[in-house]
């Protein structure tokens, strides 16, 4: 059973938080821990009510008054909770792809973790709020098979809850060649399979690498393969398995390998706030020993 740490608030009046949040905003001094006790304790079709309640009252934008009212890392949480789900994806996305350096690891969290409607969401929204077609995007910014597996990725054409045992030995008899001989056509095999099988086939498939090669199959790709290519690949396999367990994994090197890496916390915090945030948790303090929450304070 996956569970968010954010549900809808009991008793929920738009207009009451809507006020409320404008006078923190529009006093001298900007109310953050009044923002904070509304924008954290609301689901996001709770906020975008507010957003509407906000609009009617004052004539103005919400986000808007919040990204000139905030600076820095705290402006961008509460600008990104006001974002509906594949609105949010778009707008990471968008900076990761267009900022002064791609960040690479954006695009793999969110492009080898999303659902198929997820994504077609994501690319509507892409569409919409910046006019460009994600797709290109990702092909005019990115190079080589780390670009073609996010372009089969962003198609979201994965199948969906179908398996064939017998197929699964053959699929795991191609991964494993094509960890052998690393060749260009191997390598569009590999990222075909990962890319387009369903979640339910795939986990045959990495039972039956294990049983072929007497190998994991994470560990197997970390050793013939580098670069991006290699991370994603790596966290394809790792979101088939557990997501939750993947971002958990996420979040530790974000606080732990990179002194704190603010974008890749904040994204996942939110992102995952209504989906699966309290299993990341569980998977965090499991793994690592100590709480996400005492990571983070």
């Amino acid at each position: 059973q996956t569970q968010g740490t954010i549900f809808p608030a009991p008793n929920f009046n738009p207009i009451m938080d809507a006020q409320v949040l404008g006078g923190a905003l529009q006093g001298i001094s900007c109310e953050k821990d009044v923002l904070i006790d509304i924008l954290t304790q609301r689901c996001n079709s709770q906020r975008l009510m507010i957003a509407e309640a906000y609009r009617d009252m004052y004539g103005r934008d919400l986000i808007t008054d919040l990204k000139e009212n905030l600076s820095h890392h705290f402006k961008e949480v509460m600008v990104g909770l006001m974002y509906p789900p594949a609105s949010y994806d778009a707008h990471e996305l968008w900076h990761a792809l267009k900022g002064v350096d791609t960040e690479e690891n954006c695009l793999i969290d969110i492009l080898a973790s999303r659902s198929n409607m997820e994504i077609f969401q994501m690319k509507e929204a892409y569409l919409m709020q910046y006019n460009n077609d994600l797709q290109q995007d990702i092909d005019s910014e990115t190079s080589g098979h780390f670009r073609d597996t996010l372009m089969n990725l962003a198609q979201g054409t994965r199948m969906e809850g179908y398996a064939d045992p017998s197929s699964a030995a053959q699929d795991a008899m191609i991964l494993w060649e094509a960890c052998q001989r690393k060749t260009g056509e191997h390598k569009d095999m590999l990222q075909m399979i990962l890319c387009n099988k369903s979640y339910q086939q795939l986990w045959m498939v990495f039972q039956e690498f294990q049983n072929i090669s007497g190998q994991d199959l994470v560990d197997a790709i970390n050793e013939c393969y580098d670069g991006y290519f290699q991370e994603l690949l790596v966290a394809i396999v790792l979101c088939v398995r557990d997501k939750p367990s993947y971002f958990a994994y996420r979040l530790y090197n974000a606080i732990h390998e990179f002194g704190f890496h603010n974008k890749t916390v904040i994204r996942i915090l939110i992102a995952r706030s209504e989906i699966d945030l309290m299993n990341i948790r569980q998977r965090y303090k499991e793994r690592y020993g100590k709480s996400l929450f005492h990571d983070i304070k």
